[in-house]
């Protein structure tokens, strides 16, 4: 299986990152250590999203649109709660 993720950081709140692993488990434990150089800055993380697809190219295809403007849009309007 092939997953695709958004974590968003305890730290920051208006920061996400989006992914994709093979292992998902051992993949956001990497995050919320000094495993993950890109992420270390906003540790600790939390998992908000995740799907799991059979084919690689359609999780690499999934995770390229959830890094798109449009989809960044709907995500802040949509389903991040503002408080």
């Amino acid at each position: 299986m092939f997953y695709v993720y958004i974590i968003k950081s305890f730290k920051k709140q208006d920061e996400f990152y989006t992914w994709s692993s093979e292992n998902l488990k051992q993949r956001l434990e990497e995050h919320n250590t000094w495993k993950s150089t890109h992420t270390n800055k906003y540790k600790p993380w939390k998992l908000v999203f995740y799907s799991a697809f059979e084919s690689k190219k359609i999780a690499l295809d999934f995770e390229k649109y959830l890094k798109s403007a449009s989809w960044i849009a709907f995500r802040n309007k949509r389903l991040i709660c503002k408080v």
